[in-house]
C-alpha cells in the first residue's frame, strides 16, 4: 500500500486525515453509477469481495444522537444490535436528506474519516476477517484501502456485531 495517491485522483479530506496518522491506504477509483450506489457494486467495480467493502450508515437515537455504524456490503444493519451495543434504546436510519449536512459528505460517498461532525462509531466485527478493506473516500467513485487495525485507530470505531443473521430456508422434507 501507498501513501502517494496517483495524481489524478483527488485528495479529499478522509484522504488527508489518514495522511496526517502517516497511515498506509491505497485508492481506487471507480466509475459512478448514480442508479446503482450499492456497497455490492462499488465491489465487483474494484475487484473486491462484497464483504470486505464497508459501508458506512448514519443512524440516529430517539435523543437525538447520531452514530456511525459500519457494515460489510453484502449484509444488513441489525438496528436493534446497534442500539444494545451504543446502550440506547433504539436507533434508525438518519434520513437521506439530513445525512450531507451532519457528515459533509453525500450518498455513495459517506465515511466515519473527517467526518463534518465526530458521531461515535461501531464497526461490524468481521472487519477484523481481512488484511485489507475498502471504505469510501468520501466521495463517489474512490475508494480507499487500508488495513482494519489502521481503520480502527483513524476512526476509533467500536468492534460489535452488527449485522442481521441470514436464515437460509430449510428443505422441505
Amino acid at each position: 500500500m501507498k501513501h502517494a495517491a496517483a495524481a489524478h485522483l483527488t485528495k479529499t479530506n478522509a484522504v488527508r486525515l489518514l495522511d496526517a496518522l502517516s497511515i498506509a491506504y491505497e485508492l481506487r477509483a471507480y466509475e459512478v453509477d448514480p442508479d446503482d450506489l450499492t456497497a455490492i457494486s462499488v465491489a465487483r467495480k474494484i475487484g473486491l469481495p462484497p464483504e470486505q467493502v464497508f459501508k458506512t450508515l448514519l443512524t440516529v437515537t430517539p435523543g437525538n444522537l447520531h452514530l456511525f455504524a459500519v457494515v460489510p456490503g453484502d449484509s444488513e444493519l441489525d438496528l436493534k444490535k446497534l442500539a444494545h451495543t451504543a446502550g440506547v434504546k433504539k436507533a434508525e436510519l438518519t434520513s437521506l436528506k439530513d445525512v450531507e449536512p451532519l457528515t459533509g459528505y453525500i450518498r455513495g460517498g459517506v465515511t466515519v474519516l473527517a467526518a463534518k461532525k465526530p458521531f461515535p462509531a461501531f464497526a461490524d466485527e468481521t472487519l477484523e476477517l481481512f488484511d485489507v478493506i475498502s471504505i469510501s473516500a468520501g466521495q463517489r467513485g474512490l475508494q480507499i484501502l487500508l488495513s482494519p487495525a489502521d481503520y480502527l485507530r483513524a476512526t476509533e470505531a467500536t468492534l460489535a456485531d452488527l449485522t442481521k443473521s441470514v436464515t437460509l430456508a430449510s428443505p422441505i422434507a
